[in-house]
């Protein structure tokens, strides 16, 4: 199993120097990969519902000065020699499919093979206003062309591509990228469309486990969860050991209830030993990746906090 943590890069501690130093002693603490979230601009006035919390407000600590998504992973890249960058995850339709390919390839190069392409179709409907992209609406659609547009770039030695939103022919996309066929591609979401999605385009399903509509939040109804997308895969004509699984844990600890409201034992609430047995009964269900948020009002008390989990509970698994 592989562990990753959030890169900050919004707020105090997304400051150059600071980034840098914990994405670096991340690595040198042998976490595997780093998060990195996306929103290119944060309206003043959101009505959309987020997704991940029961009130649907999208948290405050989240609404400041924040960094671009794919930049803020080719700076990592150049401040790491081995460490994997998580793209956690990115709206696809708020870039062209063209420049957001090459951008992509760009950064697994420059990285040598160290991109993971997370995906999410969106769920802000005044941040696509705001950035004059394909109408809120249609974004599975667009989220799935622009998918489609990728692949052909990244792995067609002539690439062609005539759809509803994205037509090419007759160019040259040179370098590919370092990964083959092209980087892992990781959708997010927990809902119906999401797990289609993963079923049809996804190298791996990357969900959260606090959505209140589709909550993943005990070890039933994960598996649950993802008995149906390994149907769905097969439905698809594909094999689902091909298809890995990845979670996203946002809290963990004594703070969480004991119990999920299904009755069952709430995943990554109590004591030390309770987060290494559910960590290990996800290693031998077949997670393959587990990533977690470490706060701190400093880059120290980050790496520190980070340190400290690692010695107590990843040690163990």
């Amino acid at each position: 199993m592989q562990y990753g943590f959030g890169a900050p890069v919004s707020g105090p501690l997304a400051a150059p120097a600071a980034l840098a130093h914990i994405a670096a002693e991340g690595e040198r603490l042998g976490y595997d990969y780093t998060t990195i979230s996306d929103h290119v601009v944060i309206p003043r006035d959101i009505e959309a519902r987020y997704p991940y919390s029961d009130t649907g407000e999208f948290p405050g600590r989240s609404r400041g000065e924040r960094h671009e998504q794919l930049i803020a992973a080719a700076f990592i890249a150049g401040k790491t020699q081995r460490l994997r960058l998580v793209t956690s995850v990115t709206v696809v339709p708020h870039r062209p499919a063209v420049l957001q390919a090459k951008m992509l390839a760009t950064i697994d190069v420059l990285s040598n093979g160290r991109l993971t392409f997370g995906i999410g179709a969106g769920w802000m409907r005044e941040e696509f206003e705001a950035l004059g992209v394909p109408a809120f609406a249609e974004r599975g659609a667009v989220t799935d062309e622009y998918l489609l547009a990728c692949r052909e770039l990244w792995t067609s030695d002539r690439p062609r591509f005539d759809g509803k939103y994205v037509n090419f022919a007759n160019i040259l996309f040179e370098p590919k990228p370092v990964q083959k066929p092209h980087p892992p591609i990781w959708v997010g979401g927990e809902s119906g469309p999401a797990l289609r999605r993963t079923a049809r385009l996804g190298d791996g399903w990357y969900p959260i486990g606090t959505n209140p509509r589709h909550r993943l939040d005990s070890m039933k109804r994960f598996a649950a969860a993802v008995e149906r997308l390994r149907r769905l895969v097969r439905e698809a004509g594909r094999d689902p050991a091909r298809v890995a699984l990845a979670y996203r844990v946002t809290g963990w600890g004594k703070a969480l209830p004991a119990r999920a409201d299904d009755g069952e034992r709430r995943l990554f609430s109590g004591e030390t030993a309770d987060i290494v047995g559910d960590l290990r009964g996800f290693r031998d269900f077949g997670v393959g990746h587990v990533d977690f948020s470490f706060d701190g009002d400093s880059p120290e008390a980050v790496i520190a906090n980070m340190r400290r989990f690692r010695d107590d509970v990843l040690s163990k698994v």
